[in-house]
């Protein structure tokens, strides 16, 4: 096999004409290029260069190696001035999964932020599996996983439980459930309810097993109830829907019943003693958290975070 750094001695000698001129321009002796030549030669097989007067001259295998070297020193070059764009967050991709909720008040705008300070790179953004929203980060086929925490910590808490295998585990924002009732409803015209009081109602599910269900019967169980679940949803706009036709209340974040999503038949109130919170994270490949263009990424998405925190129900 060619050795490249030789031949990137041979092309320093054919472009100045000696060896003497390419020592002088490698910083190196004479002889030692003599003897990288030489050894050039032995591996190629033949001889590279001949002598005119009181220089060289390429042979016509010293001129083919000549300009393969002279390709590979423009790779080489083209190589490291990509990498620096890389390094320095001005390209590249990143690939982000996110779950439905989180998508116009959190990731989009996020995104929308990102591109604009870093046009450079792509971004991969899809919607992550609901039964496992990990699976991608841990198998190192996407960077970050927006995702609620497995438990959910006291409001503004910036303490989460451990999750094994994801070594970054960032809290952004707390996401507080409201009673979601049917326009007409007896208890519509209170601001704020005691969740007991939702204790006799008819309940519309909207979640699923798993994390974003947990808060819910973790605080119906603290208020003395267990939720009578009469019609199950899989998404906040049909649990809207069904709870509307006064089908029974629910009790949904307020990501999900937004005045961006709210049903009009439908009225959202404040829950007390106690409130259902869910803690939305970021999943982040460990390795991404050493690079500029994530680490954007997460402060555009802990400013879109906060931003909609502090919106008004």
């Amino acid at each position: 096999m060619l050795d490249v750094r030789r031949m990137q001695v041979l092309m320093a000698v054919v472009s100045s004409g000696s060896v003497t001129g390419a020592a002088a321009h490698l910083g190196y002796t004479p002889s030692a290029v003599s003897q990288q030549v030489a050894a050039l030669e032995k591996q190629a097989g033949i001889a590279l260069l001949e002598r005119v007067g009181r220089g060289v001259r390429p042979t016509a295998a010293g001129r083919l190696l000549t300009e393969h070297a002279a390709t590979i020193s423009r790779n080489v070059a083209e190589a490291e001035t990509a990498l620096a764009e890389l390094r320095a967050g001005r390209t590249g991709r990143l690939a982000i999964r996110y779950f439905a909720t989180a998508g116009a008040s959190l990731v989009a705008p996020a995104v929308a932020r990102f591109r604009a300070e870093h046009p450079g790179v792509r971004i991969d953004l899809r919607l992550s599996d609901p039964g496992d929203p990990l699976a991608e980060v841990t198998e190192g086929r996407a960077d970050l996983a927006l995702m609620i925490s497995p438990q959910t910590p006291p409001n503004n808490s910036t303490h989460l439980p451990h999750v094994p295998h994801v070594p970054h585990l960032l809290h952004l924002r707390d996401d507080a459930y409201a009673a979601v009732l049917p326009a007409g409803h007896r208890l519509a015209d209170r601001d704020v309810l005691d969740l007991a009081d939702l204790a006799d109602e008819p309940w519309v599910g909207s979640e699923p097993p798993g994390p974003c269900l947990e808060p819910v019967l973790t605080a119906c169980a603290a208020a003395g109830f267990t939720p009578d679940f009469v019609v199950e949803s899989g998404d906040y706009a049909t649990a809207q829907g069904f709870v509307a036709a006064g089908l029974g209340i629910g009790l949904m974040p307020l990501l999900g019943v937004g005045p961006g999503t709210r049903h009009p038949g439908v009225v959202v109130r404040e829950v007390r003693n106690p409130q259902p919170v869910r803690a939305i994270c970021a999943a982040v490949r460990d390795l991404s958290l050493t690079e500029p263009a994530p680490r954007a990424l997460v402060e555009a998405l802990r400013e879109a975070a906060g931003a909609s925190a502090a919106r008004p129900v």
